[in-house]
């Protein structure tokens, strides 16, 4: 632990140093040099974790004013975006799912169906983070539908806060609602920003078939195979279930909180039909819940128990994915990397490497919903020096933000964390080391399946 400590605020140092440097020795026009250097030092403070994640997001609205670095509408970007709304509204329902009792209602039925093991809990609260995926079309209204059933799960099996097997059920939860599900099309914002993009700008959009068949198998299935053993191992834990009483008549408020819930699990799934976000889906969850004399959180409650600075950290992280890319830094950077990494119309194997890689270092800046903003643009040049179809150019992009390095980049994993109580650490850990077997294992496999599917 101690090692860690000095290790990331090492790391943060350097960044904060680096950021200072650019300042008074720039490399970049003005105001890309600004948002360069404010870039470095936000992302080395959330990567470290140096200071509490929503006090780097303050620190970065902060500088962003005071030295001019873009317009308030950028910078504060994230205040008015749905997805904020939609970690909003779930907070409120988190906090209904654990005080109502339904949460706990829940995980007994879930716990008879995972058996007592600790394989079984993992792997089971991953399966039902993946299978979500296929019903709601947001990852945060996932992880924050999911979390307080998977706090509750962890309670019956005797996994207290601070225990491995607490940590790892979070981690299960967060990962199997979020990263397992980039391979299914409407599941996650950077899906549906590649599939905006490339609409508008090449009259491409791929069937929600076609996209499964391409990255499910692998990213999807194999992605989420190798989840469950990587906390089993990193997190060991005995599972001490408590007996199973039997359960109490549903009250009151379970039946009115189901049926709200329900509904608007009816509306996130069928947004294709009514067209109304998810966000605003959640906001009405929210509002009904918080109503007085009928709703299920009163004024004590909501003040105590609504995390508010998960919403300023996540608001922090699309001012910087907005600042990144109307600033020009972003198109800057992707341009940069395509002059480095080496495309040939003679190297299939090469060129899927370099794009993986190249759509894999920019969410390191933009985070991960900025990845098809950037890149979908430059699509058609690396066709031209690839010699790989638009479509194949275009989809490789999922490759890429479908592996996370590290927490920061990705609001929906963040979001769980702070909803689970754990701190980033556990996160960043198994971010890395997914992204290694990814690289190491998946993106070649990966390969061969594009080639025998005629994509490559």
């Amino acid at each position: 632990m101690l090692p860690h400590f000095f290790l990331s605020r090492f790391i943060a140092a350097i960044a904060l140093v680096g950021a200072a440097a650019l300042l008074l020795w720039p490399v970049l026009p003005l105001e890309e040099n600004k948002a360069l250097a404010l870039s470095l030092a936000a992302v080395g403070l959330w990567a470290t974790g140096a200071i509490p994640e929503y006090v780097t997001a303050l620190v970065f609205f902060t500088a962003a004013m005071l030295f001019k670095v873009a317009a308030p509408e950028i910078i504060f970007s994230g205040f008015h975006s749905a997805a904020l709304w939609l970690i909003f509204g779930g907070l409120v329902v988190g906090v209904a799912v654990r005080n109502t009792g339904l949460g706990q209602r829940l995980a007994r039925r879930l716990a008879r169906s995972f058996g007592n093991s600790y394989w079984g809990v993992i792997g089971g609260v991953t399966l039902v983070g993946v299978a979500m995926g296929f019903l709601m079309p947001s990852s945060m209204g996932r992880v924050i539908l999911l979390m307080p059933i998977a706090l509750s799960l962890a309670d019956r099996f005797g996994f207290a806060p601070g225990s491995q097997g607490r940590t790892g059920v979070v981690l299960a939860a967060a990962f199997g609602a979020h990263v397992g599900t980039f391979a299914i099309l409407p599941a996650n914002v950077p899906n549906v920003v590649l599939l905006g993009a490339a609409e508008t700008a090449y009259h491409y959009a791929p069937t929600y078939g076609t996209y499964l068949l391409l990255h499910f198998p692998v990213m999807g299935a194999l992605k989420t195979a190798l989840m469950v053993p990587l906390i089993v191992w990193l997190w060991p834990d005995q599972p001490r279930p408590q007996p199973l009483l039997a359960s109490p008549p549903m009250g009151g408020e379970e039946r009115w909180l189901s049926v709200l819930l329900t509904l608007a699990l009816m509306l996130w799934a069928t947004d294709f039909l009514h067209h109304i976000s998810p966000a605003w889906v959640s906001m009405g969850a929210a509002v009904l819940l918080l109503l007085p004399g009928i709703g299920l959180v009163g004024q004590k409650t909501f003040g105590e128990q609504v995390n508010f600075g998960s919403m300023f950290y996540v608001a922090g992280i699309m001012g910087l994915g907005a600042l990144v890319d109307k600033s020009g830094l972003g198109h800057r950077l992707a341009s940069l990397c395509l002059e480095i990494v080496p495309l040939s119309h003679d190297a299939p194997m090469m060129n899927f490497a370099a794009l993986s890689a190249v759509s894999t270092l920019v969410g390191l800046v933009t985070t991960l919903p900025g990845v098809p903003a950037v890149l979908t643009p430059l699509a058609g040049q690396m066709a031209d020096a690839s010699g790989l179809s638009l479509p194949a150019v275009l989809m490789s992009q999922v490759l890429g933000f479908s592996n996370v390095l590290l927490p920061y980049e990705s609001a929906p994993m963040v979001v769980a964390m702070q909803l689970g109580g754990e701190p980033m650490r556990p996160a960043q850990t198994l971010c890395l080391l997914l992204a290694l077997l990814t690289i190491v294992l998946l993106l070649p496999l990966d390969y061969f399946w594009w080639r025998f599917l005629g994509w490559i």
